[in-house]
């Protein structure tokens, strides 16, 4: 490329101040312009001798005559008779640094100018019209910069060249070529340039980025360390293998990060730009929303951008450019062919691209944190925010939440509020802090189950169930294996002999109304996990194959939601499998096959609940860690069952004997808890007082419900006045006793 061209000299301050460019390298263009500016004749004079107001609206015969005696092709006689050649640009500092980053030649930079210069001073405008015989024409076109810029016709030919797309200039997007609006179809000499935005900006604030992707694009000077990564020992060794091969230039080095939102891929960039010592330019492509003509070129000015900035290029949510912006997509995979610096791209799924494979040098899988990152993550997310809290509350939401360390670090920034300030630790207490924190931990989880499940409140605690011991032992036991598995599969290391069924799956089984949902809420409440019960009527499908993919997006996202699922008549899913005899039976076997093999991948917790045990799958029954059979309570179950069932505000009648309906009432919980509820109605309705009579009527209206014959041996007395007793007014409050809590 050549370097030394004879050149005018500049008058005025020099080039080499960087902060006074703009005036050095607009005074050279002056210098270039004047002789131009003079080679314009003095026509276009109407014949009394007064000048047109508006030339270049009118040609005079004149002007026409001398416009044939021109040379064809011919640029500006005073260029080419006085032999003006052009001024290196090579001292002004950001030009010189254009040139040596992308090769451009004396003449592009000069080509630039031009373009530039109606950017810096509003004067040039008027210029290029004067010297273009048309007010309306404001920006320089090919023909006027072929004219300043040559000093022949065959020089003018062969600089065309520049404005080729695969020129330079062009292809890195340094300046664009854009049709005169009043023109329909136009020849490249009428085509308009224009200096690109962000190059504009990068020459007048060398910190920027191109003004119309800064709500999708950052440029980071890098923060984190390698050491300071939040990151499971193997996959930190491999990002450090590939570390030290990393520049920010002239190295061909493509980087594959694979893994869900926010496990540390974007601070791992961070990390490695750092240790190549440049910046680091991401961008986020979910958030952006460019027009279709935008996004074509994006990859050619973020690849130039990088370059200008000296900075690795970070590429995050590939897999929705992939989906949403194919243009982009396709055009980038070209641009990854010819960039010469490192790109790190990043996606929640396999890098997916036909005919690119070659061009990833590595794929570095980032999976979901076990419980050590996440300890180490709550800590650091906890210290960073003041909150000196013991190291068993961060091991406790650790152990609870498999949550992500930008997961986490958004969870303590939503208990400190979004100035991320310290909390002053006398200003609240202890349990209140905890309850927050754990409130945060389960909104970061997200409600996409609810779509797809309906979410179950859970109301009840340890105090309201009512089981023989041996159950409610097991129920402690499912409570205990649900806190302390990180302790078991991670520091034990279960983890690395158990390839599938780490997960937490329960059997309730029992006749209805024996307290199996209302375990699931105990477990739920206990464990402080939202508990989302599966709708049948949304998974199940007569449809082929749809059955299979409603259960693939509930387990997929349970999987990042940290919650209990719970399977309500499992048998319905879960039924055995049945002798092949029709196209039905198979495909209805394909299904709890299909079930079988997701519940053995699922990590969370899961909860089945079916009065029918003997209609499961025996498969799905061998996969179940614990059983839990719910029998029919006894008397001594119904009584304390009747006593915990109202809530202590409740006013209950002195003569309301809790003994007594556990022996005549012989119905499961679920049916006493309707018999309380239709009983504290009639009271509210009567007297303001639960008594006896509104039991007894509520009872005779839950066995009429069932269909069964009201047996009141035990409540002779009673059961005879029920339906007078129970309807007639009693404004007698007196007696009322306090219901056991």
């Amino acid at each position: 490329m050549p370097r030394s061209l004879p050149i005018a000299s500049a008058q005025g301050q020099s080039a080499k101040d960087p902060g006074n460019w703009p005036v050095a390298a607009l005074r050279k263009l002056d210098l270039l312009l004047t002789p131009a500016v003079a080679a314009i004749p003095a026509a276009s004079r109407a014949q009394s001798g007064a000048e047109i107001l508006l030339p270049g609206l009118c040609i005079e015969s004149a002007e026409a005559r001398k416009l044939l005696s021109r040379p064809p092709i011919a640029p500006f006689g005073s260029v080419s008779k006085h032999g003006i050649l052009l001024e290196s640009l090579e001292d002004i500092p950001p030009f010189s640094r254009l040139q040596q980053a992308f090769e451009l030649s004396d003449f592009d930079l000069w080509l630039l100018l031009v373009a530039l210069a109606p950017e810096l001073d509003l004067r040039y405008e008027r210029l290029y019209g004067f010297l273009q015989d048309d007010i309306s024409r404001r920006r320089p076109s090919v023909d006027l910069a072929l004219n300043l810029l040559c000093h022949s016709a065959e020089q003018k030919l062969v600089k065309r060249a520049h404005f080729e797309p695969r020129a330079p200039l062009i292809r890195r997007r340094l300046i664009r070529l854009a049709p005169d609006p009043n023109i329909g179809q136009t020849s490249l000499l009428t085509q308009f340039l224009k200096a690109d935005e962000g190059i504009v900006a990068w020459l007048l604030d060398n910190e920027g980025i191109d003004p119309r992707f800064r709500s999708f694009c950052q440029l980071l000077d890098p923060a984190f360390n390698m050491e300071d990564l939040l990151l499971d020992t193997a996959t930190k060794q491999a990002l450090t293998r590939h570390a030290d091969r990393i520049n920010v230039s002239g190295v061909l080095s493509r980087l594959y990060l694979c893994g869900p939102d926010g496990v540390g891929k974007r601070t791992a960039a961070e990390a490695l730009a750092k240790r190549a010592g440049g910046k680091l330019l991401t961008v986020n492509m979910a958030r952006c929303r460019l027009p279709e003509a935008d996004l074509s070129e994006l990859p050619a000015i973020l690849c130039r951008d990088a370059h200008l900035h000296s900075a690795l290029l970070f590429i995050g949510h590939v897999d929705a450019a992939r989906a949403d912006h194919q243009c982009f997509y396709s055009n980038f995979i070209d641009e990854l062919r010819t960039h010469a610096g490192t790109v790190i791209l990043a996606g929640a799924s396999p890098w997916e691209a036909a005919g690119s494979e070659n061009l990833i040098a590595a794929r570095i899988l980032f999976p979901v944190p076990d419980f050590s990152v996440r300890w180490a993550a709550w800590r650091v997310a906890l210290e960073r925010a003041g909150l000196r809290q013991p190291e068993s509350q961060a091991a406790e939401l650790a152990s609870r939440f498999r949550l992500t360390p930008g997961q986490i670090m958004r969870a303590t920034r939503q208990v400190c509020g979004q100035d991320a300030r310290a909390i002053d630790e006398g200003s609240r207490t202890l349990p209140l802090l905890r309850s927050d924190l754990f409130e945060a931990a389960r909104a970061q989880c997200g409600d996409e189950l609810g779509k797809l499940t309906r979410k179950l409140v859970p109301k009840y605690t340890w105090k309201d169930i009512v089981l023989p011991a041996d159950q409610l032992n097991q129920l402690h036991e499912i409570s205990s294996q649900a806190k302390l598995r990180h302790l078991v599969y991670g520091e034990w290391g279960f983890d690395r002999k158990l390839s599938l069924g780490k997960g937490l799956t329960i059997l309730f089984a029992g006749p209805p109304g024996t307290g199996k949902t209302m375990a699931a809420e105990v477990l739920a409440k206990d464990l402080e996990l939202y508990l989302y019960k599966i709708d049948l009527s949304q998974v199940v499908s007569k449809y082929i194959g749809e059955t299979e993919k409603n259960l693939d997006r509930i387990f997929t996202v349970a999987e990042r939601s940290n919650a209990i699922l719970f399977f309500d008549e499992a048998d319905a899913l879960f039924g055995k499998r049945s002798e092949v005899k029709d196209s039905h039976d198979r495909y209805a076997n394909i299904e709890i096959g299909y079930l079988l093999q997701k519940m053995e991948e699922y990590e969370g917790v899961a909860i089945l609940a079916t009065n029918l045990r003997q209609n499961l799958d025996e498969a799905f029954v061998r996969r179940i860690q614990n059983i839990v059979e719910f029998p029919f309570p006894d008397e001594e179950q119904r009584c304390r069952i009747w006593q915990v069932t109202f809530p202590p505000e409740t006013p209950v009648a002195e003569d309301v004997d809790f003994s007594s309906l556990a022996r005549g009432v012989r119905l499961a919980g679920g049916n006493i808890k309707n018999i309380a509820l239709a009983a504290s109605f009639y009271a509210a309705e009567d007297g303001r007082v639960v008594r006896m009579p509104h039991l007894i009527r509520a009872s005779w209206r839950e066995f009429q419900k069932l269909g069964k014959t009201w047996n009141g041996d035990q409540l002779t007395a009673d059961s005879r006045s029920v339906m007078g007793d129970a309807t007639r007014p009693n404004a007698n409050t007196t007696g009322v006793k306090t219901v056991p809590s």
